[in-house]
């Protein structure tokens, strides 16, 4: 049985193909909306108007690659978070979307969030199926969000650490903007950091597991301001971002001791932030970008596990 996964985030159109017989995906297609350069992102009403254009032609390129006759179920990411008011019109898009295609093959639509698939990409790809079961913490760091998640079956019961400002995800694309990288700007900032092999004591704003970010931004800008180069920098910023996700998490683990963690979110495929968190914590996941960043896998899985539960 196959399941389809419709997502329409801020960031990206995305599809995605799950094959729950052989508990892997077929396919994962995505296409970035267009940002234009200098900009931090898009208007809602721009980026519906590109989701609508870009899901016809991604579902044309699905059909090339998977017998669309075979799917079984639809899931959809209908809003941003599971909570009360979490609304973005951009994912009206994907809603429509997928009613159209599960009611023309009358087949269950199953709704879910972006961070839930957020949260069931990251627990697939690290290939421990234990993950799903048992409660586990969930740190979903994007351009969205910043929040470290108690979570058990997919489904969150608390927020245990979070920003007071800036996400994550923001503070990277701002500096990297400033850098004269196009929005988002988390993979080049990424990419030229890896340039810089000068040593940088990294700082961070946490108090207990709530941090601040705004101060980064600045501490960024003054630095390009003062004449380092944009690897100096980019290192710097994302060194910042990965002492506040260990501070973070350390803190949490007072409360949840024998819990693992696994990261998620776009902010999370930074191969700097992978390397400098998991060398000082233990029982912490992280997985590769396609999974890490925006994309409709989860969804799909998610939809897999509503079919068989039914």
């Amino acid at each position: 049985m196959l399941t389809l996964g419709v997502d329409t985030s801020n960031y990206a159109t995305s599809l995605a193909v799950f094959d729950t017989v052989a508990n892997k995906p077929l396919v994962m297609l995505k296409q970035f909306l267009p940002v234009k350069q200098g900009q931090l992102g898009l208007r809602q009403s721009d980026a519906l108007f590109h989701h609508t254009v870009a899901l016809p032609k991604l579902l044309q390129q699905l059909a090339q690659k998977v017998d669309l006759t075979q799917i079984a179920a639809v899931g959809v990411s209908e809003k941003p978070r599971p909570a009360e008011g979490s609304y973005m019109p951009c994912f009206l898009a994907g809603v429509s979307f997928a009613s159209a295609f599960a009611s023309a093959r009358n087949l269950p639509l199953i709704t879910t969030t972006h961070q839930q698939g957020h949260i069931a990409a990251a627990l697939f790809a690290c290939n421990t199926p234990t993950l799903f079961q048992q409660p586990v913490l969930v740190f979903h760091v994007s351009g969205g969000t910043t929040e470290l998640l108690y979570t058990h079956n997919l489904q969150i019961g608390e927020i245990v650490g979070n920003t007071s400002d800036l996400y994550a995800g923001q503070a990277v694309d701002r500096v990297g903007v400033a850098m004269g990288f196009a929005f988002p700007a988390g993979a080049e900032v990424s990419r030229i950091a890896q340039e810089c092999e000068e040593k940088i004591k990294p700082r961070a704003s946490v108090k207990n597991t709530v941090c601040s970010l705004s101060g980064l931004e600045n501490q960024c800008k003054k630095l390009l301001l003062d004449g380092k180069d944009n690897a100096y920098v980019a290192k710097y910023c994302l060194l910042c971002i990965a002492e506040t996700i260990a501070k973070i998490i350390k803190n949490a683990r007072l409360q949840y001791p024998q819990l693992p963690v696994v990261c998620a979110g776009g902010v999370m495929s930074s191969d700097l932030i992978h390397q400098y968190v998991q060398t000082r914590l233990e029982n912490t996941y992280f997985v590769s970008g396609e999974f890490s960043s925006d994309n409709a896998l989860g969804v799909a899985v998610i939809a897999s596990g509503e079919v068989d539960n039914g």
